[in-house]
């Protein structure tokens, strides 16, 4: 290639030398002119052929066509010349070497019209309207000054007038081949220009010898002539530049818009003839009027014609660009090569003309920078087999090495589709690219990833090799065994001495082959002589070059086995007060008593205590389940004092404790459970406070049970009848006590048969003015009206009712029926005369959910004002402070209905609730009034409460007056209200009734 470029720089500057020494002597040596323009001519025409034979175009006939345009130009001055100087013809005209001179021009416009199809290959109709534009009115000017006069002329004969106008037309015919040569919309390269200006200087040289035929003789010689040796010389020099191959090989197209100066050359080209017309006018006459006429029309139409042309391109252009974005919105969601292929393929389809045979394919080649379109035949014989039927084909690379894009199809579609193709190259190049870019990143990506996870890993990788030394570890081992430069040290090393036949047997395993990776638990040792828990896994990968050694996986696994054991402890003890649970209890208790069987003669008997807190539901509700949690855990370490070390002491859920005694006699084991009594009897100090820890206590013993269910059962039923007999009672399980405990759960499931058959009946105590004797209310007193046992009293089936949870039934059925009563009462008496009703309400029924609505819906089926209505319910739901019952409270009171402090003076805790609790009544209870006029303390703790409720503003009703000298007492001290048996016992609702005066009494309760 640096060859062929020497070789033709060399023969252009020899040519140019030559052609320029040529024309020097020419004008030096005139004499000898045709000596020195015959060489002029021949030199041009063999330089058109040496540049065909080096340069070796595509189609060579156009510049064959050329050269011979070439050789008869210079055979025709060579005759002229032979005419003038041999045989002393003057100005000989017309001569046969007009033949010649007018030979040239179809030449020369074959060999212009061969280039122009070489390169464009297809009917470029805007350009050849750009150039018949420019040639029509250049043609005019040729009419005028060249051809008119000729016609016009009475000296000439026809032959010589058709002769001198057949160059005129020559040279028009030059002048539009080579404008629609030039007009062709393809980039213009260097031969191309030579060879125009080599064209310029035929035209101006023929127009001069023209307008000189006109106005004289011509001579050789004249500066006309560098006219026609500059066209001699830049033909020649065009074929031997490189750039000739160009002229043949198929263009790439240009852009279809106009540019400046094109729009330029036509606006001059149309003036022409409104030009000629204006200087004729201006000069009086006009005498090719006609002429301007019909030019000026063909022009016009001409500019319609184009003008319409720019309009297709334009929409052509909008609709290829609307290919090629839907093209571009393709290719960016495009995810491999597949589907850009397959999107190309689409817009190509798309972009050539419908039915348009072609084809689309991705190849690996060798990679060429430029685009273009190239030659099917000058493809690799792999590519041409897939362009098969094709002579041309664009091409484009896709910016991946070897990546080649290949369009074939017809010539001349493909020079339309060029620029559009490289657009769409361009974006399917970059969708590639990207593909390209994000499987790098992933990769890359991936890579810092398992490197990161390497380096941060917690596991520790080892590669140890066959003597058992450390080759590699990981950075984790500094956080493992303390330094993580432990590269060069033998394994046995970190590993405790205990541990080393283990792992010896596991290494061994795995070289052997017995098992491709393995995996222990073993004891290692830091480097700081800290012991640690491993886990150990081992793979054989000393046949992969990249590791060749043993890799061995470690795995910090202390805490993991620290929590194992923490959960398996907590699988048998209590979480809170680590005691022994039921399960492990349990155990232990089949164990002993299995001891007992086997050797009943032994050293003595196996006890249970089950041991029970009497109040601790209480605790938990008006101290709160910090306090309740507490307790328990003082509760198990006073037990476990209380007994011997041997003993197993184990909390079953709630305040359920157990104790298991071993080897003891009956005494033994009575004075154990009285020693647990006695120690949960004393008060516990928690958060600054005393907690009552009283028990109740059940035992059973080995004597009495056979198996360790028999004799934890027969604990439960002992602790059931302690609990029974009162708070702070131990039991021993004797047979009689199934009597007693079969009664209770008789009793309970009795209880349950009344709540659903409703037999609870109510009596209604009267409550009283003390001044006037009056009663202004009554209170609801539930009575169990048994089918056998006849009328129960509360005290004998309320507790039971507690801890069965039947008590919200039952309190519901109270509270229904009494205000049902009360309802009938006011709706048969005057209005006034009954103040209110009074219903006693348990902790476990107000907590209830939905309480507050149950009262209002109850209130409003009976017909009773709420204001009617008096709930009477404990200290202990007060005591804690609970937002949900400050809520349920507040609500009560917001519908009217009002609160007591039942059996007031006898909780746990402080007074502060009566400030924040919006309660209208206290009732004293009945134990500070049975003593209150034999003891001054008592006397004076009942005047207090009446201070405190007067000081409030709060009601006050004594409980259970019985002597005449009680009402008086409390009357003086300020007390307004009794209750009790000196006024009246519990009464049937229709003596009750008749209790209720016909008029309301003065005095109210507030």
């Amino acid at each position: 290639m640096e060859a062929d470029g020497l070789l033709t720089r060399t023969l252009s500057t020899w040519f140019a030398a030559w052609m320029a020494l040529l024309t020097v002597a020419f004008y030096l040596w005139p004499g000898q002119h045709m000596l020195w323009w015959g060489a002029i001519g021949l030199s041009s025409t063999t330089g058109v052929l040496v540049g065909v034979v080096v340069h070796r175009p595509r189609r060579r006939w156009p510049w064959l066509l050329l050269a011979s345009a070439l050789f008869a130009f210079g055979a025709g001055d060579f005759l002229y010349n032979l005419l003038t100087d041999v045989f002393g013809m003057t100005n000989p005209f017309p001569s046969f070497s007009d033949v010649l001179y007018l030979a040239m021009y179809p030449l020369v416009a074959g060999g212009l019209l061969g280039f122009i199809r070489s390169r464009t290959g297809r009917n470029d109709r805007d350009s050849l309207l750009d150039a018949t534009t420019l040639t029509i009115g250049l043609a005019l000017l040729a009419w005028i000054f060249l051809i008119d006069p000729y016609v016009r002329s009475t000296e000439l004969t026809l032959v010589q007038k058709l002769v001198s106008i057949a160059y005129p037309l020559g040279d028009v015919l030059t002048l539009a081949v080579f404008a629609r040569l030039i007009t062709g919309g393809t980039r213009r390269s260097p031969s191309i220009m030579i060879l125009g200006l080599g064209t310029a200087g035929l035209l101006a040289a023929d127009v001069v010898y023209g307008l000189i035929q006109l106005n004289g003789d011509w001579h050789v010689g004249g500066p006309t002539d560098l006219g026609w040796v500059l066209c001699y010389a830049a033909w020649a020099a065009a074929a031997l530049h490189p750039s000739m191959v160009e002229l043949t090989e198929p263009a790439r197209s240009q852009s279809s818009d106009v540019g400046v100066r094109r729009i330029a050359l036509l606006g001059a080209a149309s003036l022409i003839a409104p030009g000629v017309l204006l200087v004729e006018a201006s000069l009086g006459t006009v005498r090719d009027a006609a002429v301007i006429a019909v030019m000026s029309g063909v022009m016009f139409v001409l500019v319609l014609a184009r003008l319409a042309g720019v309009m297709g391109n334009h929409r052509q252009s909008m609709a290829r660009e609307r290919e090629l974005r839907e093209a571009t919105t393709t290719l960016v969601s495009a995810a491999d090569t597949a589907e850009t292929l397959a999107a190309v393929r689409h817009a190509v389809d798309r972009l050539l003309p419908d039915g348009l045979a072609h084809t689309v394919v991705l190849v690996r080649a060798e990679r060429v920078d430029e685009p273009g379109l190239v030659r099917v035949s000058g493809l690799d014989p792999d590519v041409r087999d897939l362009l098969r039927g094709y002579s041309s084909a664009l091409r484009h690379p896709l910016g991946i090495e070897r990546d080649m894009l290949y369009v074939g199809a017809p010539t001349e579609a493909l020079q339309a589709l060029q620029p559009t193709f490289e657009v769409l190259a361009s974006q399917a190049a970059m969708a590639l690219e990207r593909m390209t870019l994000t499987a790098e990143v992933n990769r890359r990506s991936s890579e810092a990833y398992f490197r990161t996870l390497i380096h941060n890993t917690s596991d520790v990788i080892l590669i140890v090799d066959e003597h058992d030394l450390i080759q590699y570890a990981s950075p984790s081992a500094g956080a493992v065994f303390g330094d993580e430069r432990l590269a060069g040290f033998e394994l046995w090393e970190f590993v405790a001495a205990d541990e080393r036949p283990r792992l010896a047997e596991l290494l061994t395993q795995v070289r052997g082959g017995l098992h491709a990776h393995n995996q222990i638990d073993l004891r290692a040792e830091r480097v700081d002589g800290v012991g640690l828990m491993v886990e150990v896994d081992c793979r054989d990968l000393r046949d992969d070059q990249t590791v060749g050694g043993l890799v061995l996986t470690v795995r910090d696994v202390t805490e993991r086995r620290q929590l194992e054991e923490q959960l398996i402890r907590q699988a048998f003890h209590d979480a809170l007060t680590g005691l022994a649970n039921r399960v492990l209890f349990q155990d232990r208790v089949e164990q002993s008593v299995a001891r007992v069987k086997r050797d009943p003669h032994g050293p003595g008997l196996v006890g249970v205590l089950f041991i029970d807190l009497d109040d601790f539901k209480i605790v938990n509700d008006t101290l709160g389940h910090a306090v309740g949690d507490a307790l328990l855990i003082a509760v198990g370490e006073r037990i476990r004092g209380a007994l011997r070390d041997t003993d197993t002491v184990a909390r079953l859920g709630g305040d359920e404790f157990a104790a298991l005694i071993e080897a003891g006699s009956m005494p033994d084991l009575e004075l154990a459970a009285e020693r647990v009594l006695l120690a949960l009897a004393e008060p516990f100090e928690i958060a600054g406070q005393d907690v009552n820890g009283i028990s109740s206590v059940g035992l059973s013993t080995t004597v009495d049970a056979s198996s360790a269910e028999e004799l934890m059962r027969q604990a439960d039923l002992a602790l059931y009848v302690a609990k029974g007999a009162g708070k702070g009672q131990w039991r021993r399980y004797q047979s009689d006590l199934h009597t007693a405990v079969l009664e209770r759960l008789e009793l309970r499931a009795a209880l349950d048969q009344a709540v659903k058959e409703q037999q609870f009946v109510l009596q209604y105590q009267p409550i009283v003015d003390l001044e006037t004797g009056s009663p202004l209310g009554f209170e609801a007193l539930v009575r169990w009206n048994h089918p056998t046992r006849g009328m129960i009293a509360p005290g004998h089936f309320i507790e039971v009712a507690e801890e069965s949870g039947l008590i919200v039934p039952m309190g519901r059925m109270v509270l229904q029926q009494a205000l049902n009563t009360v309802g009938r009462w006011q709706r048969s008496t005057a209005p006034g005369a009954l103040r209110y009703i009074s219903v006693n309400v348990s902790v476990r029924q107000f907590r209830t959910p939905g309480f507050v609505e149950e009262v209002r819906q109850l209130l409003r089926a009976s017909g009773v004002e709420p204001g009617t209505l008096l709930l009477e319910i404990t200290e202990s739901l007060l005591l804690r402070n609970d937002e949900q019952v400050k809520a349920d409270f507040d609500a009560l009171r917001a519908m009217g209905v009002r609160l007591a402090i039942d059996d007031f003076g006898t909780g746990y805790s402080s007074l502060s609730y009566l400030q924040h609790m919006p309660i209208d009544v206290l009732k004293i209870d009945k134990s500070f009034i049975d003593d209150m006029l034999e003891s001054k303390q008592q006397r004076a703790v009942v005047t207090a409460i009446v201070t405190l409720a007067q000081t409030l503003d709060l009601a006050v009703v004594a409980e259970g007056v019985e002597q005449s000298a009680q009402a008086l007492a409390l009357r003086d001290m300020g007390c307004p209200y009794g209750q009790g048996y000196l006024f009246a016992r519990p009464l049937s609702e229709p003596d009750a009734f008749a209790l209720i005066p016909k008029a309301a009494p003065f005095a109210a309760m507030a």
